[in-house]
Order: structure tokens, then sequence, then C-alpha cells
């Protein structure tokens, strides 16, 4: 029984693993292009940018992804766009988890942005500098400085968002322990699987604030 329930949780872990590895890989980039629209000049770009970060922070992720999963479906002609089975609800999960955290992320990138010196800028410009080279020779580093604390707050939080994919039966590590809880793997009222999905999550956790602890010391050189 042991053996079954490891087998089965450590399957469902590495799937959480999988949707936390492509929502960063999406959001990061994604959260900087929202940033950088929500900082914009033009005024039509900035209010969109704005008024979609608004709406994703203002709803449930839970929603969010029931939504991108199920509505498709409801009003496209042609049936639901997702890939039938566990590689079309891995896609609505990532859709959405790195929709909903690109947003978060591009006020991280903002609020690092917005954060270093005005006259860090005047000086590059005074020195015949490029607005790109101000960014990344001047702004850049700092910005970097000042977003790994909230960033790394917001990706322990992801690890932990991922569980919320089981609304669409997409099979994740709270899943995998839930199912001996109903009766799914041929055990029925088993309730310390469930329990003992969180010694993953804690290990996986407790592994990413070294990581970080230790990237913020490599910046502490860099004084801001």
């Amino acid at each position: 029984m042991f053996a079954t329930v490891i087998g089965a949780l450590t399957e469902g872990f590495f799937k959480s693993l999988a949707l936390f590895a492509v929502t960063l890989a999406g959001a990061i980039p994604l959260g900087l292009v929202v940033s950088l629209g929500s900082m914009s000049r033009f005024t039509p770009l900035r209010t969109l940018a704005r008024t979609v970060v608004w709406i994703i922070r203002g709803t449930p992720l839970m929603l969010q992804l029931i939504i991108i999963f199920y509505i498709p479906g409801q009003i496209l002609p042609g049936g639901s766009p997702w890939p039938f089975g566990e590689s079309g609800r891995f896609l609505a999960s990532a859709i959405a988890f790195i929709i909903n955290y690109a947003c978060y992320f591009s006020e991280i990138f903002r609020g690092g942005i917005q954060g270093v010196p005005v006259g860090q800028q005047e000086a590059g410009q005074v020195l015949g500098m490029t607005r790109g080279q101000i960014f990344f020779r001047v702004k850049l580093l700092q910005v970097v400085k000042r977003i790994v604390p909230p960033m790394s707050n917001e990706i322990i939080t992801l690890v932990k968002d991922t569980s919320i994919a089981r609304i669409i039966a997409y099979e994740e590590l709270i899943k995998a322990g839930y199912d001996f809880l109903k009766g799914s793997h041929g055990y029925s009222g088993l309730l310390w699987p469930l329990f003992f999905t969180g010694v993953y999550y804690l290990a996986f956790n407790g592994l990413l604030t070294v990581l970080f602890g230790r990237l913020e010391k490599k910046l502490d050189y860099f004084r801001v």
C-alpha cells in the first residue's frame, strides 16, 4: 500500500512541477511585457494593460481556470478547443496560470523599475546613453535586487496554487492524494496520503527558499 501511495503522489508531484515550470517560463516574460505596457506613454495601451491586470488580480484564479477550460466549448461552434484528456487539462491550466501570474509579476516589475531613482536615468541621458542602454546598464541590476523578495514570495505561492488545477480534474499532487480518500486506486477512506502531500510541498518550497536566499546574498553587494 505504501509503495502505491508514494508512486501515485510522486507522479502527481511531477505533474504539479510541470505546471509550475511552464507557468514560470511563460509568466515572467509576459509579465515584463505587461508591465512595460502599463507604464507606456501611449494612453490606450496603458489603460488596456492596467484594466487587464485589475480584472485578473481582482478575480479568483479558480474562476479564471473554469472560464478558460469550459466556456470556449460552450460558445465555439466546433466545441472545446482543448485536446482530449490530461493534455487538454494541462494546456488550459497552463494558459490560465500564465495569464494570472503574469499580471501579478507585472506589478512587481513595474514597482521595481519605477523604484530606481530618476536621477540615475537623467545622469545616463547626460552621458548620451539611449533609453535601452540606461535600462540594461544602469537600471537592470537594481531592478533585480528590488524584485527578488516579492518574486520569491509569488513563486512559492505558485507552487501551492498548482493544486487549484484539480478543479478541472488535472491529476496534480493534491488530487493524487485525494483519490485515495474516494477509492480511485482500489483503496478508499485513506486520509493520510492527502496529508502526506504536505511533505512534497514543504520539501520543494524549502529548496526554493534556500535558492532565493542565496540569490539575495549574491545581490547584497549591489546596495540600493
